[in-house]
């Protein structure tokens, strides 16, 4: 995937969904986006932008407590994941996560830095951090 959103700054959550609706029109099946960057960074906003980029009408949220939200009325089906309150790798076994991996949709990954080893050798990185001069944030591909 090109990555002209590279180092682009979002200054305003709506600019952070934008730019996942841009991210959205490049994404096909099995696609996975490894998510990373501090609280309140934009990873939501940025997964509220890929799903409404692909179609979807659902109303996105961070599944920090469901663990997984899924969104299928889009062109594509979308596993939204969060792993941040993951303790152990057990847990992604119990939530199926190598059945999701198979199912031939989008997976969206926030806190993907938690668990990296268990992510596929293509997926694709992305941080999102704050910056400090502009008060807004950056979003940066990493290898």
């Amino acid at each position: 995937m090109t990555d002209p959103l590279t180092g682009q700054l979002l200054g305003t959550p709506e600019e952070t969904r934008e730019a996942g609706k841009g991210l959205a029109q490049e994404l096909g099946p099995g696609d996975v986006l490894a998510l990373t960057g501090e609280l309140g960074a934009g990873k939501t906003h940025l997964c509220q932008g890929i799903v409404a980029g692909l179609g979807s009408d659902a109303g996105v949220t961070s599944p920090t407590f469901g663990l997984v939200h899924e969104y299928l009325d889009g062109r594509l089906p979308v596993y939204h994941f969060d792993f941040y309150r993951i303790e152990a790798a057990e847990e992604l076994v119990e939530l199926g996560w190598d059945d999701y991996l198979e199912r031939g949709g989008v997976v969206l990954v926030e806190w993907a830095d938690r668990f990296p080893d268990w992510l596929p050798e293509e997926s694709q990185w992305w941080h999102l951090c704050h910056d400090q001069e502009s008060g807004g944030r950056r979003l940066q591909s990493r290898p």
